[in-house]
């Protein structure tokens, strides 16, 4: 099976070139005259993807080669464009750069081949004339296997140095789609962690996604844009599907063994893959309990999710994969709402923001006790970054949920990167020796970094433990994508069942 969506992968030399404004504003452009657009972004970033969503009505769906592995950037991509005219790629970096050390893993050229997506390279052009020609050729050749079919140049001071800039690029034999002036009504504000979410800032982000689309509309060539994309090869593969993903991945062992049970054997090479113990455990635990399996299966358990705009960081294929699990999906804001949703059994605390909404957090009293009484029932609570650090004792000073003995603080490191882990012990995701990738983004310090039950130990770029497991909770620094893994959501949908 294959498939031939009209698709373009938006590149730059570097970051800071305006391939968020670029490609945002293409989603935008021609979501305006009617297409259905799919948003995709490469790599780990949360944050673009809610622009995209934005621009085109859809939402945003990530890429990434190295939490995902290479073999499900086709299918993820295509289940993210099902019905769709066409799909727009915003890049990460510049367009060869991936993984530390690891060549072109997880790379925007990398994701351009797995797509056999054409590229379009924007460049800021705004200090330089005739070396446009040199930067360019040298991409367009870095490797032949990746198609480099237009660019865009960006921030072009005027009218003489757009002609300066495409007389040298006619030399390379590339096009020119695009030419963009400055423009400071589609300038994003930043902060630590780069661009300030859309959940932030609804209204200022529609205006600066509507002057991104007029912007691209008036300076770039659509029909040659949308020409190049329906040159794309197909990509071959079924499209992904969380019923599909969770059906071959293996069951979850159940139940969790208590603190100070006998650790598993030695970690196995793939991911998901339990030992034999832990297999053995299953088994016999799974006939104990089958009556009260049988009794709950019937029923849809809820996990509550948090969101709003302190926890806006989340995959769609998370939700995806608990509701095909059989949970039943309900959002709440922990800005906003003094309770869990009714018959909350399961809590999901994704990334975001606590640190800029603490004192609202902790002003929300009702709703820390609220989960720090569910985890304290043992129910399964999965916690990523932000999720960390609300269930502190504290951040910055301030009280927060108190689940975990710990306290957070915001710091001027930035600790950012790929990870590669394994599971220290069983918890209500994995059972010890899973084998996850992940990705850490943050500027904040926890103390202590991880309990007396880690809940990972992370094996690359330094080993080192981290993270909390007790009873029901799951909490960690470390972002994962449970498509790369589904049976971590099977396993906690059946603690929801079970706990």
């Amino acid at each position: 099976m294959s498939s031939s969506v009209p698709r373009l992968v938006i590149a730059a030399p570097a970051s800071g070139s305006g391939k968020t404004t670029v490609a945002t504003g293409l989603m935008a452009a021609l979501a305006a005259r009617g297409l259905a657009v799919s948003p995709h972004k490469v790599g780990p970033d949360y944050i673009d993807p809610g622009y995209h969503a934005l621009a085109c009505g859809r939402v945003g769906r990530n890429l990434d080669a190295y939490l995902c592995g290479p073999e499900l950037v086709g299918p993820l991509f295509l289940h993210g464009a099902r019905r769709c005219d066409v799909a727009v790629v915003e890049g990460v970096m510049g367009l060869y750069d991936g993984v530390a050390g690891g060549g072109e893993l997880a790379s925007t050229a990398h994701v351009a081949k797995l797509l056999r997506a054409p590229v379009v390279l924007v460049v800021d052009a705004s200090s330089q004339a005739r070396s446009v020609a040199a930067l360019v050729h040298g991409f367009v050749s870095f490797d032949p296997e990746v198609r480099v079919g237009g660019v865009i140049l960006n921030k072009v001071g005027s009218d003489r140095h757009e002609e300066l800039l495409r007389e040298a690029l006619e030399s390379v034999g590339v096009p020119v789609l695009g030419v963009l002036r400055r423009a400071v009504q589609v300038d994003t504000p930043s902060r630590h962690l780069g661009l300030v979410p859309v959940a932030e800032r609804r209204a200022a982000a529609v205006s600066a996604v509507a002057a991104m689309g007029a912007q691209v509309a008036a300076g770039c060539d659509l029909e040659g844009l949308l020409s190049l994309a329906r040159s794309a090869g197909a990509v071959a593969g079924a499209a992904w599907a969380a019923a599909d993903a969770l059906g071959s991945s293996p069951p979850p062992p159940l139940p969790v063994p208590s603190p100070g049970a006998a650790a598993p054997g030695p970690p196995p090479v793939g991911p998901e893959r339990a030992s034999s113990s832990s297999a053995g455990r299953a088994e016999s635990a799974g006939r104990a309990e089958s009556a009260g399996r049988a009794e709950s299966a019937g029923r849809s358990p809820i996990v509550a999710v948090a969101g709003g705009p302190a926890f806006t960081f989340s995959y769609a294929e998370h939700a995806e994969l608990l509701a095909a699990a059989g949970a039943e999906v309900v959002t709440f804001d922990p800005l906003r709402d003094e309770q869990l949703p009714e018959g909350t059994r399961g809590l999901v605390i994704g990334g975001g923001f606590p640190e800029v909404y603490a004192s609202e957090l902790s002003a929300n009293e009702p709703l820390r006790k609220a989960v720090a009484e569910l985890a304290c029932s043992g129910a399964p609570v999965a916690a990523e970054c932000a999720g960390l650090l609300y269930l502190c004792r504290e951040l910055d000073g301030l009280p927060m949920c108190g689940v975990l003995e710990a306290e957070a603080r915001m710091s001027e490191r930035l600790t950012l990167g790929y990870r590669e882990a394994v599971a220290v012990g069983d918890s209500s995701l994995a059972v010890a020796g899973t084998r996850m990738r992940g990705h850490e983004f943050h500027r904040t310090v926890v103390e202590p970094g991880a309990g007396d039950a880690p809940a990972w130990g992370v094996l690359s770029p330094a080993r080192r433990v981290e993270g909390f497991v007790q009873r029901g909770v799951h909490a960690s620094y470390l972002h994962t994508h449970w498509a790369a893994a589904p049976g971590v959501a099977r396993r906690f949908v059946e603690r929801c069942r079970t706990s």
